[in-house]
């Protein structure tokens, strides 16, 4: 009923329509609210003289809106007549409900008459408040307009229904609006109370549910009524089934209906059942003190806890002002060593000018005099001194030869700080429970016999000390990314076990293993350092036989066998690997102009007696495999995507349920070799400028990529494309997508450049360089935009064989 509510009032005045009358447009407004709104028109627009004209409109015409609009100047809040200079301009008011309404050009002569019989003005015009269609009013003015009657009753009982409502007498906070009213009970319930307290079976099945209004109303007519049979109206209650547990009348017992149950006296039944309500509430009264003092002692523990609480604060805010106070000692003892060789490098700077100096100026000083010697006109003379002045000459160049023009003191600081253990150890930094109730695990013990690596696959194994008298509930492994970043949890479970695939080759990996159980979670064992293969090159699996057919499967069987537990690795990968099986490589080879579905572990390609034939006779072929090239397999990532980012296909397609750019990352990082991924355009509405490229984990999710200075991206529309990075737009390029267009891109980090393709074609020149670090494939999109991610792709041809040329 409430959402009705704005539907009733009148958008002029904002209250309930009184005397509601309707507008050709099929609006509603108040009667007087329509007087109040009347604008006088010029005597060329009235309908008389359109009559007159032969123009043949209706009573009720609409004025062209382009001719003569009211709201000719309506983003300025005032309107006017166009091309009529005699008509005053009016100011535009807003009434409650926001819309715009003229006032009278002037006041209405004072009459007899009511504001709603009252006469208007010849040549009057109202306009619609809520549509704005003009019109112009003929001889019967506003009693023209047909009266809403229903409209009015519509309101009238809205305002009865809302004066009129009853609450529930049965809520205990806030009482609901009853829905019935039980005549026998006399009590008003809504329909929560009802079904809880007052349930259709049983002696209540025969009790009368009437609306509240009707109860309200017999309540009021009618005084309290003695209670009555409900088989028999005309008969009181005078005796007590005690089979049935329910009052009854003389008449239900001479019926039969009764005759052979037990029957009390209804009074002494009623003292009775007051006796053991009264005894059954002297027990839950016991129940309601054991409440109380319960609900005492818990509020005396949240006085307590927020007293803990803050001194706990207060201690924690001490441990962590000493390692700041610790830190700042060590920063400035660091800054007084940088100051020290900032002082010696001064020193022997100054030192080195100061000695040039004094050469330069004695070099200088002979010079002088040799030139001045060598004006002399005295041949004897100047062969007496000659031969000492050409040896202190040489001397002198000798002695600015034997390294005096080199600087003894270089400009850098030698000086490289480590700070990533303390980084390291910040990180880790957390609370250990201290008044455990039972103690934690122990740590757990890497089996290293037990510990390998192979190709990009690393398996650790581990187990609780043989002491060990704590049962742990399971186990955290955590792996560092390979670049000595920080650690991540890939697998919690109760196995002793696990291999990671999807590691990136020839790179270093730091593991640890941690145990837990209810109390908490035990140290963390000794890091062990895993070195994973180098890289498999995967390019080309053709087979050798039927080489006529477009598309070609090779079939091999595969084992039931395989490991206990595997778990793929959330960082950089190059191959998703499947379980490996000892002394064959099995594939499921599909050739395709766009993708090499490739699935086997590579695990035995070096393994004795390793072969690639077949099983089955009829499908006898060999493999060659003349060139690997690696490629990834990978989806898009929604535990770091933006919440408004909607997935599907197994996360390989994405939209997003916002009108803004929202950023979804790939759950494949790379920092090494070269990555090729593709993206098709599945819906493009609207002409969206979707971004593509590459982003860092810590990107900003809710702006387009490419904002910040953790993206790098190409962003298109529907005509051009455009490169970002931290704000900056370069390199304009023509040519757009559409629906069903695919954008790839390039990561190659042997020549560190990151490039773009739409529809197999490079879009611009190479889109950044210098690319290094750790990147994940990066969309940014929003409702307008779906797409899908291709992986596992080769290089583009002609990008492969200008790599090589290069």
């Amino acid at each position: 009923m409430e959402e009705m509510e704005e539907e009733l009032k009148c958008p002029v005045c904002g209250s309930f329509y009184r005397e509601p009358i309707i507008l050709p447009c099929s609006h509603n407004i108040c009667q007087a609210c329509a007087r109040n709104i009347l604008v006088q028109t010029p005597e060329s627009e009235s309908p008389q003289s359109r009559r007159a004209s032969g123009s043949g409109v209706s009573d009720y015409d609409y004025l062209d809106l382009d001719k003569m609009s009211l709201y000719s100047e309506a983003d300025s809040g005032y309107g006017s007549y166009g091309g009529f200079a005699s008509a005053p301009t009016t100011p535009c008011q807003k009434s409650p409900n926001g819309v715009r309404v003229f006032p009278p050009a002037m006041p209405p002569p004072a009459t007899h008459l009511s504001p709603a019989l009252a006469s208007v003005p010849r040549n009057s015009c109202i306009t619609c408040p809520q549509c704005h269609r003009s019109l112009i009013l003929d001889d019967r003015g506003l009693r023209g307009f047909p009266k809403n009657r229903v409209l009015e009753g519509v309101i009238d009982r809205y305002q009865q229904s809302k004066a009129a409502a009853l609450k529930c007498q049965l809520c205990e906070k806030a009482p609901k609006e009853a829905t019935v009213m039980c005549e026998q009970c006399d009590v008003f319930y809504c329909d929560p109370c009802r079904l809880r307290c007052h349930p259709p079976r049983g002696p209540l099945a025969k009790h009368r549910l009437v609306p509240p209004a009707q109860g309200r109303v017999s309540r009021r007519l009618s005084p309290r009524k003695v209670s009555t049979c409900t088989d028999h109206e005309l008969e009181n209650h005078s005796m007590y089934c005690v089979q049935c547990k329910m009052p009854v009348c003389y008449q239900c017992l001479e019926e039969g209906k009764h005759s052979s149950h037990e029957v009390k006296a209804l009074g002494a039944m009623w003292k009775l059942h007051k006796s053991q309500l009264s005894q059954a509430l002297n027990g839950l009264s016991d129940r309601a003190k054991e409440a109380k003092e319960f609900l005492v002692q818990l509020r005396n523990m949240v006085q307590q806890i927020q007293e803990n609480s803050v001194e706990f604060e207060a201690c924690l805010v001490a441990q962590c002002d000493a390692l700041i106070d610790a830190l700042n000692r060590r920063k400035a003892q660091l800054l007084a060593r940088v100051n020290k060789e900032h002082e010696h490098k001064l020193k022997v700077v100054r030192d080195q000018i100061s000695h040039c100096t004094v050469k330069l100026r004695q070099t200088t000083g002979l010079m002088e005099y040799c030139l001045e010697v060598i004006k002399e006109n005295d041949p004897s003379g100047f062969l007496q001194i000659s031969d000492a002045l050409i040896r202190r000459v040489h001397l002198t160049e000798d002695q600015w030869g034997k390294g005096t023009l080199t600087p003894r003191m270089t400009t850098d600081f030698d000086l490289s700080l480590d700070n990533s253990p303390l980084l390291q150890s910040i990180h880790q930094l957390d609370f250990v429970q201290m008044k455990a109730s039972s103690p934690v695990p122990a740590t757990p013990i890497l089996q290293l016999e037990d510990c390998c690596t192979h190709n990009n696959s690393a398996t650790l194994s581990w187990k609780q000390p043989p002491l060990s008298t704590v049962p742990a509930e399971g186990y955290i492994l955590e792996l560092d990314d390979g670049n000595g970043g920080q650690f991540r949890e890939v697998y919690v479970g109760k196995e002793t076990m696990c291999t990671v695939d999807g590691l990136h080759f020839n790179s270093t990996y730091n593991a640890r293993i941690k145990a837990f159980n209810k109390t908490g979670v035990s140290q963390y064992s000794k890091t062990l350092v895993l070195q994973t293969s180098e890289a498999i090159i995967i390019h080309e699996i053709q087979p050798m036989k039927d080489t006529d057919s477009e598309e070609q499967t090779v079939p091999f069987p595969v084992p039931s066998e395989r490991l206990p537990l595997r778990r793929m690795s959330p960082f950089s990968s190059t191959l998703n690997l499947q379980p490996s099986f000892p002394g064959r490589a099995y594939f499921d080879f599909r050739s395709s102009p766009h993708q090499l579905s490739l699935h086997s572990s590579l695990q035995s390609l070096n393994a004795p007696g390793c072969n690639f034939e077949t099983q089955s006779t009829s499908y006898s072929q060999l493999v060659d495999i003349k060139k690997l090239l690696a490629v990834a397999w990978f989806a898009f990532d929604p535990g770091s995507a933006h919440s408004d980012i909607i997935f599907s296909n197994d996360n390989l397609t994405v939209t997003c349920s916002s009108y803004d750019d929202r950023v979804v990352l790939g759950k494949t990082g790379f920092s090494k070799g070269v990555h090729y991924w593709e993206l098709t355009v599945d819906r493009y509405d609207n002409h969206p400028d979707p971004a593509f490229g590459v982003a860092r984990i810590d990107v900003m999710k809710d702006v387009m990529l490419g904002k910040d200075d953790k993206a790098w991206a190409m962003y298109v529309d529907n005509n051009r494309s455009w490169f970002m990075h931290n704000n900056s737009h370069t390199n304009r390029t023509e040519g757009g997508i559409t629906k069903g267009a695919t954008i790839g891109v390039l990561l190659d980090f042997n020549r560190k450049t990151l490039t773009f393709f739409i529809n197999d074609e490079q879009q611009g020149p190479i889109a950044f360089e210098n690319v290094e670090g750790l990147f994940f494939p990066a969309v940014s999109l929003n409702r307008n935009v779906q797409v899908t991610l291709h992986t596992g792709l080769q290089v583009p041809d002609f990008y492969s064989s200008r790599a090589s040329i290069a």
